[in-house]
């Protein structure tokens, strides 16, 4: 388990304030006392706080919920995120205890100064096996829409052609307050643990290979290169280990998103991928765009870190203009 990376006291803070009744116990069922899973998403700086220092808030929360609670390794991230895995493991109800211990931790630090009558309403990404989608969604959307209403969570499922190749697993976003996200989980949950090859699947690896760490660029543009968001090029340099140079190309509208202010976040890729990354001057374009040249040097591993986390940038302001 890791123990570095974090600069957080560990304090195991007791769950934020409720403004209604805790959320139901699962029903009893042989599921409940059964050994299953969740998994989901956290940033990399969320994914330090709830290690502690020397791991004391993770084996805190392990220690309290009973459940096992492992995160997929610094920069390793869920395909086309720059956001970690934490994988959760042991009974319904421990589980949930240990979910709600690391939110509720998260919660209190990202809003502790906020106004004591309001409670923040925040997504919460589980990962979900393509193969058991299904079970959450029902039939004509049934068992999703009264999941909807009785935890009064927002539940959204990503559609299959959002996919990585390779990566057989979807995003279920659960947008709410504590209580509701956790109402929520604990429907999706028992859901998921009835289904056979879900609780198969616990023992499988929670991480994914680097090569599905590659960016999707999605369909292209009408005047744009063929990869769309970004034509990417292979440099003829010698691929040597730290030696390698990929060269993509990033609107230049966009160039801000990845320098960030006063070079910050630029500086972030670099450091958290190991890279060296340079951007072309004003003008200078990719041959027949206007798109900017980034170049990432570096070992292979961290070439494709920092242009997962470049093009998460770019991808994301992309979507909003969508919007």
């Amino acid at each position: 388990m890791e123990s570095t990376e974090s600069s957080y006291v560990s304090s195991p803070e007791a769950p934020r304030r409720r403004s209604s009744p805790p959320p139901p116990k699962s029903p009893a069922s042989d599921t409940t006392e059964k050994p299953t899973y969740v998994r989901f998403l956290v940033s990399n700086a969320a994914a330090g706080s709830v290690i502690g220092k020397g791991g004391a808030t993770i084996t805190d929360f392990q220690s309290q919920s009973g459940a096992r609670i492992q995160l997929s390794r610094n920069h390793e991230f869920f395909p086309g995120t720059t956001d970690r895995i934490i994988m959760i493991s042991g009974t319904i109800n421990e589980i949930l205890k240990a979910v709600e211990l690391v939110l509720a931790k998260l919660l209190n630090e990202l809003y502790s100064e906020e106004s004591e009558d309001v409670e923040p309403r925040t997504k919460l990404r589980l990962i979900v096996p393509n193969s058991s989608c299904g079970g959450i969604i029902g039939k004509q959307g049934s068992t999703i829409k009264s999941f909807i209403e009785e935890s009064q969570a927002g539940i959204k499922i990503s559609p299959q052609d959002n996919n990585y190749f390779g990566v057989n697993d979807r995003l279920v976003t659960l947008t709410g307050t504590l209580d509701e996200q956790m109402r929520a989980a604990d429907l999706i949950l028992s859901k998921l643990s009835e289904d056979s090859h879900y609780t198969q699947s616990m023992n499988a690896p929670f991480s994914y290979p680097a090569a599905y760490n590659a960016v999707s660029y999605g369909p292209p543009p009408p005047n744009g290169p063929p990869n769309g968001a970004a034509g990417k090029f292979q440099n003829n340099k010698e691929d040597r280990n730290n030696n390698n140079s990929v060269t993509i190309g990033v609107a230049d509208s966009h160039i801000g998103l990845v320098v960030g202010r006063g070079g910050r976040t630029i500086m972030e890729i670099s450091q958290g991928s190991g890279a060296r990354i340079k951007i072309s001057d004003r003008g200078d374009f990719m041959s027949g765009t206007t798109d900017r040249k980034v170049t990432i040097t570096g070992s292979q591993r961290s070439i494709q870190v920092a242009e997962t986390m470049i093009m998460q940038k770019v991808n994301y302001a992309s979507e909003r203009a969508l919007d």
